[in-house]
């Protein structure tokens, strides 16, 4: 019954939603780290402020792109493929860690990101699908 859900929700809509959900909590982490790091470089009053408001728009950001970019492009793969397992997982980590490395311009940086995502994209899936499916 799921299924016949998820394959009536568009896959932008997945991906806005998964973007806002790990957003929020990408945020919340820099809402955490920020004072932190904040008073380890010596900052106080507002420039603190200043600096903790900074680190939650970045994780925040961050997370959202990786989570929007993958659920986009899992989604979109298994709707073409017509098959929910591991490589549309694959193929999502992928795209996803290339995309949130590829603002370093080190493309040793943004392969192994790119492989180290999809392996956990991969790892996660096969968790969260019965048994016998993977």
């Amino acid at each position: 019954m799921e299924e016949e859900l998820l394959s009536a929700v568009p896959c932008s809509s997945l991906a806005v939603e998964s973007a806002i959900r790990v957003a929020t909590a990408g945020g919340l982490y820099g809402f955490c780290t920020g004072p932190r790091d904040a008073r380890k470089i010596g900052l106080s009053g507002v420039s603190q402020a200043s600096y903790v408001a900074k680190s939650v728009g970045r994780f925040g950001l961050q997370c959202g792109l990786v989570s929007g970019v993958f659920t986009m492009t899992h989604c979109g793969l298994q709707r073409y493929r017509g098959k929910n397992d591991w490589v549309n997982a694959l193929v999502g980590g992928a795209v996803a860690g290339a995309a949130v490395a590829i603002g370093t311009r080190n493309w040793t940086h943004v392969v192994a990101t790119a492989g180290l995502v999809s392996a956990f994209s991969v790892l996660a899936n096969c968790t969260r699908t019965e048994p016998n499916q993977h």
